[in-house]
């Protein structure tokens, strides 16, 4: 199975990049807001996209996603990429090549030593997906098709004269996709 995966933030207050037809003279306005205090101004979301051609190996789900409390760490991406592993065992998946971009997060000593970690470990038991990990060049966003996603996702889900709630925000993001709305991942707690 092929998969892309990446990071992106949806902002609350800061709209994406639009075009829209309006009467003439009347120009299409976004309204500037202001985020209340203690209310994040952004949700950080990993993602990941199954391409078409491999649609049918799931019963509707093409692109999965996880919100994140805070911001994506390598701590984060493991326990994301776990979750992704489980999910398609379930789908009887035996190698995931995991596409995705040269973010620190990704690359780091932590995540790699977790995959070299996992996939032994699948390998020894015969049971569970190897995650085969390939990075896109150094600065090269538009090979990654997911980007589009994120994109045409930050279209739809902008609120023009009001802002949604984090809440709201992440229920539309997830209606927009056709994905459910899972437990957001939480970094893990440093022990000393």
């Amino acid at each position: 199975m092929v998969g892309f995966q990446d990071a992106t933030w949806w902002s609350r207050v800061a709209p994406p990049t639009i075009s829209a037809w309006a009467e003439e003279g009347q120009p299409p306005r976004l309204v500037a807001q202001a985020v209340p205090a203690g209310e994040p101004k952004a949700l950080a979301c990993y993602g990941v996209l199954f391409p078409e051609a491999l649609q049918a190996a799931f019963a509707r789900d093409t692109i999965w996603l996880r919100f994140v409390d805070g911001r994506p760490v390598s701590g984060i991406t493991t326990a994301y990429l776990a979750w992704c592993a489980e999910r398609l065992a379930i789908q009887g998946v035996r190698v995931w090549v995991l596409v995705w971009d040269n973010a620190s997060w990704h690359i780091s000593r932590e995540v790699r030593g977790w995959l070299r970690a996992h996939n032994r470990s699948v390998k020894q038991s015969g049971q569970g997906v190897r995650i085969l990990a390939c990075p896109l060049p150094v600065k090269s966003p538009w090979l990654n098709p997911m980007e589009v996603y994120w994109r045409h996702g930050k279209r739809q889900t902008v609120e023009p004269d009001g802002m949604l709630t984090a809440e709201q925000l992440e229920a539309r993001i997830c209606a927009y996709y056709g994905c459910e709305q899972e437990e957001h991942l939480v970094i893990p707690q440093q022990v000393a």
